[in-house]
């Protein structure tokens, strides 16, 4: 694999190339010395002959000496005879080397398509831009800097298909709603009702484009030409959102006469939540002993979290007191919309968290009724055994697997253990929505329950998490506020579609935030730029 450090950078062969012969020709002068060297060198000691006498009375000293010594000079001789050729060797490496290199550097400069031609691209050239190597990697769609204009991606982002709007729409939107609440406690309703009613105008037309969006997911329409207009509809309630919104808030905005009093607000909510945060915590640990783990995994950490927010809008207050008392009043309210950000947050993490505990708790009263109004909707089912040959009745097949459901939620309820009531709740919704022929009674209040907490949890996960969260997750989530909100008109089908699309909704959101992070939750942008 290509360093990171050096890909994308033109790759030269000719210097390579070059090093490779020298290489070559430094490599056969080596072995030229290490051949000659042997018979250049004269010997440390000379011959000396032995004298052994022989069995003969004879000496061999005289036949050994004139032995080693004809040895030496054939040794002598066949080293001086290497030397010329291996030099003749390593020349011809040396010079067949450096041939070709000319040959590939005239090749390249005279015969290549292209070549020197101003703009022309070379070969090396061409590879370093190509996907995934180098600069144009980051050109590609969700690699680096590219991610950020891909559609679908960024707070300004294409929505997937092209249609800037949604996501920014909606968080835009948010953030008016936190604006509104603070103008409100300075205010009191009436004086901010012309905001009021721009803010539910501008959530009629984002759930407009919202339905518009779903439908769009789900191929209606199929005409490409019809499926363009569609879009431009959807980017143009978005803009009407944003036009709506901003008209709407230069009336109500903070002005330095109205900073006192703002800041007192703001002190006074965050006040509030400081001391109510440790009964939140309480709440939750009891909650943690006395339902399933996984009944609490909505809210878990949210007490911390709700902290974090509130370090940091301490900071943000302190600086806008300092701002304000300079008499700096620009930076002051940025400070200040930043701090009303941030405890807003706080409030959402701390109030989601109680409005668990009070779900479980009813959850928990109706999980029996439930199960008693499941028993006698199958029991309406169960007819006497039909004639010989008679077909089955229509729901025949579908009341072993409701008996089955029903058996293994009443042995969870009976077996000491904790549990998620909610999630019981679910299951038993779920085991005899197929056969229930009414819209009214237990069974409806508990799919209206599971639905509730679903979208409660993912409207604050969202609310929470905005500045992460893509489009689908809120097209999804939009969806199933659309069900719901059909209220006493909603069918139990409705109610359980509307559950099963917030809790769609709330894991792609959580999987967007592992993946693409997020601003802190409750950052705000001051007017020097900089993120609180």
């Amino acid at each position: 694999m290509t360093s990171p450090l050096f890909r994308g950078r033109p790759r030269r062969a000719g210097p390579h190339l070059a090093v490779r012969a020298a290489h070559a020709a430094l490599g056969g002068a080596a072995g030229f010395v290490w051949l000659v060297l042997p018979g250049m060198t004269p010997p440390a000691d000379a011959p000396v002959a032995i004298i052994t006498p022989s069995p003969a009375g004879g000496t061999v000293g005289t036949a050994a000496a004139t032995a080693a010594t004809a040895a030496t000079d054939g040794d002598e001789t066949s080293g001086a005879d290497l030397v010329l050729p291996v030099a003749v060797v390593g020349a011809a490496g040396a010079l067949a080397g450096y041939g070709y290199v000319r040959r590939r550097r005239r090749a390249r400069s005279r015969t290549a398509p292209g070549a020197g031609r101003p703009g022309a691209p070379r070969a090396a050239d061409a590879e370093a831009a190509a996907p995934g190597h180098g600069d144009g990697e980051a050109a590609a769609p969700g690699h680096g800097d590219g991610e950020a204009a891909a559609p679908g991606h960024g707070d300004g982002e294409g929505d997937g298909d092209g249609v800037p709007g949604l996501v920014d729409a909606e968080n835009r939107l948010l953030a008016a709603r936190e604006e509104l609440a603070f103008a409100e406690a300075r205010g009191g309703p009436e004086a901010v009702a012309p905001w009021t009613r721009a803010v539910r105008d501008a959530e009629a037309e984002l759930a407009s484009a919202y339905a518009m969006r779903q439908r769009y997911d789900e191929g209606v329409p199929a005409d490409a030409a019809e499926r363009r207009h569609v879009l431009a509809g959807i980017a143009g309630r978005c803009q009407e959102v944003v036009r709506t919104l901003d008209a709407a808030s230069a009336r109500w905005s903070v002005q330095a006469t109205r900073l006192p009093g703002a800041l007192e607000v703001a002190e006074a909510r965050f006040r509030e939540l400081t001391a109510r945060t440790p009964a939140v915590e309480a709440t939750l640990s009891a909650l943690h002993a006395r339902y399933a783990p996984a009944a609490l995994d909505a809210v878990t950490g949210y007490p911390e979290l709700a902290k974090d927010r509130l370090v940091l809008a301490t900071t943000e207050l302190n600086g806008a007191r300092q701002a304000s008392d300079l008499g700096r009043p620009t930076e002051a309210t940025g400070h200040l919309r930043a701090a009303e950000g941030a405890i807003a947050r706080a409030g959402v993490f701390l109030a989601e968290t109680d409005r668990l505990a009070r779900d479980l708790t009813e959850a928990a009263r109706l999980v029996p009724a439930a199960l008693t109004g499941a028993e006698a909707e199958l029991a309406a089912h169960r007819a006497p055994a039909p004639a010989e040959g008679a077909p089955p009745p229509p729901a025949a097949p579908l009341l072993p697997h409701a008996d089955a459901v029903l058996a293994a939620v009443r042995a969870e309820v009976t077996s000491g253990r904790p549990y998620d009531p909610l999630e019981l709740l679910r299951r038993v919704v779920r085991a005899t929505e197929p056969l229930s022929a009414g819209e009214s009674g237990v069974l409806a209040a508990a799919a209206h329950l599971a639905a509730a907490d679903s979208l409660a949890a993912a409207e604050t996960f969202l609310a929470t998490h905005r500045e992460g969260v893509r489009v689908t997750a809120r097209t999804r989530l939009a969806e199933a506020r659309r069900l719901f909100a059909r209220g006493n008109a909603a069918t139990q089908a409705d109610r359980v579609r509307a559950d099963d699309l917030a809790r769609e909704a709330r894991a792609s959101a959580e999987q967007d935030v592992r993946l693409r992070g997020h601003q802190p939750a409750g950052a705000q942008q001051r007017p020097d730029g900089q993120m609180a």
